[in-house]
C-alpha cells in the first residue's frame, strides 16, 4: 500500500499555499485598517485583549520595519478567532459598501413605518433592537409626526433616524 492510497484528506480539502498566502494578506490588510482607524470607531469592536494591545502598540511604532512586523503579528492573532463580525464592521463604516447602503436604507424605512404606524412600528423595533428605548422612540415619532403635519422642517425625523442608527449599531 502507498502514501496515496492512505491518505484520509479529500481534494476538496486541500488549500493551495497562494491561497494561503492571499487569506493572511487579506487580515493584515484588516488589521492594517484597524491600526490606522481612529480610537473612537474602533471602539465599536469587541477585540480579543490581546488584539487590542498588539494594535495599540502597532500604532506606537514609528519604526517601519517594526511595524511592518506588527502587522504580521496581528494578522496571525486574527488567524484565531472569527473575523466576519470585523469584516462587516467595517463594510458598515466604508460609506461605499453595498452593506452600508443597505443598512440605511433599512433604517431609513424603519424610521419611515415609526412615524407612520407609531407604536406597533415601535414594539416591533423593539422587538429587534431590545436596547431601545420605548419613550425616546415615542417621543420622537410623535414630534415627527407633528412636524410632517404641519409641514416644518423634519428636524426630529432626524433625530429619530440618528437615535435608530445608533441604536442599531
Amino acid at each position: 500500500m502507498n502514501d496515496f492510497e492512505n491518505n484520509d484528506v479529500d481534494d476538496d480539502e486541500l488549500i493551495s499555499k497562494s491561497q494561503l498566502k492571499r487569506e493572511s494578506q487579506a487580515l493584515q490588510d484588516m488589521g492594517s485598517q484597524l491600526v490606522e482607524m481612529p480610537v473612537g470607531k474602533l471602539a465599536k469592536f469587541d477585540l480579543p485583549e490581546n488584539l487590542k494591545e498588539a494594535i495599540s502598540e502597532a500604532r506606537r511604532l514609528k519604526n517601519r520595519e517594526g511595524k511592518r512586523r506588527q502587522l504580521q503579528y496581528i494578522g496571525k492573532l486574527m488567524r484565531t478567532i472569527d473575523t466576519s463580525f470585523i469584516q462587516e464592521t467595517l463594510e458598515r463604516m466604508d460609506h461605499q459598501s453595498q452593506t452600508y447602503r443597505q443598512h440605511f436604507k433599512q433604517l431609513e424605512d424603519w424610521r419611515d413605518q415609526i412615524i407612520n404606524q407609531g407604536s406597533a412600528a415601535i414594539e416591533t423595533f423593539i422587538d429587534r433592537y431590545p436596547d431601545a428605548d420605548r419613550q425616546q422612540l415615542r417621543n420622537l415619532q410623535r414630534q415627527a409626526a407633528r412636524e410632517m403635519e404641519q409641514k416644518k422642517p423634519p428636524s426630529a425625523s432626524r433625530k429619530l433616524f440618528a437615535y435608530l442608527r445608533e441604536v442599531s449599531e
